[in-house]
């Protein structure tokens, strides 16, 4: 049986979402009637598509899951968790600005999960680096998070 992380953290913008929560968006958000998330301005929002049934899959493998993001539109970025139906799937979340070692370091504190334990998405590569040097396995979202980066994440867990 291949190890499994015992932690699974995911940026926020471009990682689970295609837009910058601070920029390109205009908060607060609200869901329409036909259950659409919508900006302040009715502009829709969504996830990536695939992103439900990869947290779906996670779940399913009982591998716990947080949310790291150095927004500053921290109050945006946590109602769209809502909304969206993500923040059930989180045992944590760090949404400030700061690098992104700092949320890892509060992540490892507060779980108990050692950072050879974790593994991590995020389309940033400064920030791939960086959680690099604490041991964390990193993949890089290119292009918003899929099915595809999740298997080739958890591959590249058990290989590390």
């Amino acid at each position: 049986m291949r190890q499994l992380p015992g932690l699974v953290v995911f940026d926020l913008d471009y990682t689970l979402w295609p837009f910058w929560v601070d920029t390109h968006v205009d908060p607060p958000f609200q869901r329409d009637r036909a259950g659409s998330v919508l900006d302040a301005r009715g502009r829709p929002v969504r996830l990536y598509p695939e992103v439900p049934a990869v947290l779906e899959q996670l779940q399913g493998l009982g591998i716990p899951m947080a949310a790291a993001s150095r927004t500053g539109e921290t109050c945006g970025a946590t109602q769209l968790l809502e909304l969206f139906g993500v923040r059930r799937f989180l045992r944590r979340v760090e949404i400030y600005p700061g690098g992104k070692s700092a949320h890892f370091q509060r992540l490892q504190q507060d779980t108990g999960v050692p950072f050879a334990q974790m593994l991590f998405f995020d389309d940033e590569e400064r920030n791939i680096r960086d959680v690099s040097k604490l041991g964390v396995t990193c993949i890089l979202v290119p292009d918003g998070m899929t099915q595809a980066l999740l298997t080739r994440g958890l591959e590249a867990f058990t290989r590390s």
